[in-house]
């Protein structure tokens, strides 16, 4: 009986917030860019700034988000997730999250100018980022994991 308190009294749902919050977080890694780099035109329009300036800060941005993201993730899944298989869920579960962040973004902030309207290149750049991403996720939990194993 006390065996099934335990269980029930948190430790499963702390751990099912937890990874939860980590692909939050993976989302949010790759949305923030990508929402830039959809959104060079608005910038540029509504800032009076060079596409050129623009493309150069979105770059430097990215470049930032994504290693100060990938430390602080392999930091985060190494201690929160302890020696458990179930850390690589967040290779699956960061696409819905992605998804509703997608969603919300064009829901709250539509385009209204199709001036601000992105080239097909932007596209083909997104899928290719959607197809590689889920490689990045597993190469950060089998990084964390085999680190906590000790191998």
């Amino acid at each position: 009986m006390e065996k099934v308190k335990n269980f029930g009294g948190g430790h499963g749902l702390k751990f099912f917030l937890k990874v939860n919050v980590v692909s939050i977080l993976y989302a949010l890694i790759l949305f923030i860019p990508l929402e830039l780099i959809m959104n060079v035109y608005r910038i540029s329009r509504l800032t009076t700034w060079d596409i050129g300036n623009v493309n150069i800060l979105i770059g430097c941005t990215a470049i930032v988000l994504l290693v100060s993201g990938t430390i602080l993730l392999f930091f985060l899944t190494k201690k929160w997730m302890g020696f458990r298989k179930a850390q690589f869920w967040t290779v699956i579960l960061w696409a819905p999250y992605f998804v509703l962040f997608v969603y919300m973004g064009a829901s709250l902030i539509p385009v209204t100018y199709g001036g601000d309207m992105p080239n097909p290149a932007t596209g083909l750049l997104a899928v290719g980022a959607l197809i590689v991403y889920p490689i990045y996720i597993l190469i950060i939990n089998f990084s964390s994991y085999i680190d906590k194993e000790g191998c």
